[in-house]
């Protein structure tokens, strides 16, 4: 690859993570300074992420695998973005953001397949060049979150300021795409069938009953996930944590490092071992957030949210890896489409849901709740899918997987 394709493609991972680090991290805070705005509202307003999860899979396989090259849609789908985020700061409401936001994230989940797409067209050796590409999405990620620590947009309640600076990016992106190497469509003149594009080619993969403990399992633990996104700004800004973005930065600094670290533990370990280190981490994680606070209690937070790089990495791209292994060559896409779909869209719309309520039945006023009590919730779920995996989950083959593919 050359080196000027190597830097286009790594600065395009960077603004698309930066542009969702940018704004989607303190949106759970930004929305509780509106007046009126409620917690059950906070966890509808996370939950336009699952619905363009879910929405994703049609826009991909109906128009950007068949129609128009990969990098002109990204062009299109940012520049609209960019418009939707700037009118979203003008919005003094939950009932005047809301309809833009959900738009918004239906635009831009699709542009997470986009750019992986564009990416492994330039590319001859995805499993060893691809993560080193990946890894300024990460990066983007957490200067986003230290940019708005520095700034104390939280502390001086200007988080509006969020939504322009991933509005002004978005634009960036959206022009800088044009610029990127051609990507045409790879099923141009062919019929998309809807088995294929919702992953229903890979159903057949749950008549195995590990598989299917998996899956289920997959679905259940984003629950607990979806409260880590919605609510832990909410917490650290409530518990008066300075710079709270950028402290959860860690968490993808954790995630980063985790990562390179994984083919050392697959090695030692083993798929199941690590989807069990994965879940037991949610468990210690929201212990963690229950009991710690910020004055004596601050390195129990700390922990909690270092901890992310085990949560996420050895349970979530470990799952990845299984499925791949499991589905074999013929239905891999139709697999990684159903077990995305399942998890980032139905597992994560029902998290946030719920959440929101959770939130709201321990809320104590405005801007105070009983946190121990909301964190004990999704730790005693990710126990109880903990302990469902342990007594039902028996892989019966021992093969090892030698390295991870991100996906």
């Amino acid at each position: 690859m050359k080196i000027t394709t190597r830097i286009q493609l790594s600065l395009m991972m960077f603004l698309e993570f930066f542009i969702w680090g940018g704004w989607f991290v303190t949106l759970g805070t930004y929305l509780k300074s509106l007046p009126g705005t409620t917690d059950i509202q906070v966890g509808i307003a996370f939950g336009t992420q699952a619905l363009g999860a879910i929405i994703a899979p049609f826009i991909i396989g109906l128009i950007a695998d068949r129609f128009f090259p990969a990098q002109r849609i990204l062009a299109v789908l940012h520049l609209a973005g960019a418009g939707l985020l700037y009118y979203a700061s003008t919005r003094p409401d939950f009932e005047g953001i809301y309809p833009l936001i959900l738009i918004y994230m239906i635009l831009f989940m699709p542009t997470l397949a986009l750019v992986n797409a564009v990416s492994f067209k330039q590319i001859s050796s995805p499993e060893k060049e691809f993560a080193y590409i990946r890894v300024f999405g990460t990066i983007g990620w957490i200067i986003a979150g230290l940019i708005i620590g520095w700034l104390a947009w939280e502390k001086n309640g200007t988080l509006i300021n969020t939504f322009r600076l991933a509005a002004i990016s978005s634009l960036v992106l959206g022009l800088f795409s044009f610029t990127l190497p051609n990507t045409p469509p790879p099923k141009a003149g062919t019929k998309a069938s809807f088995r294929e594009i919702i992953g229903l080619d890979a159903i057949g993969l749950l008549k195995d009953k590990n598989f299917l403990i998996f899956f289920v399992c997959s679905i259940l633990i984003c629950i607990p996930l979806a409260f880590y996104y919605q609510e832990t700004n909410i917490f650290l800004n409530e518990l008066k944590v300075e710079g709270a973005a950028g402290k959860m930065s860690m968490g993808q600094m954790s995630e980063m490092i985790f990562m390179f670290l994984m083919p050392l533990f697959f090695t030692r370990f083993g798929v199941k071992k690590m989807l069990l280190f994965g879940m037991g981490a949610w468990v210690i994680r929201y212990l963690l957030f229950g009991f710690g606070d910020a004055g004596s209690g601050m390195w129990m937070l700390y922990i909690g949210i270092i901890l992310h790089g085990i949560c996420y990495d050895f349970f979530f791209v470990t799952g990845q890896i299984y499925t791949d292994e499991r589905a074999g060559e013929r239905i891999r896409s139709s697999a990684q489409g159903m077990i995305t779909l399942a998890t980032y869209g139905v597992g994560m719309l029902i998290g946030f849901w719920f959440a929101g309520f959770i939130a709201e039945k321990y809320s104590l006023g405005q801007d105070v709740h009983n946190w121990k009590n909301i964190w004990l919730i999704p730790a005693g779920i990710a126990f109880v899918v903990l302990l469902i995996f342990i007594i039902l989950f028996k892989d019966p083959r021992k093969k090892e997987i030698a390295a991870p593919k991100t996906q």
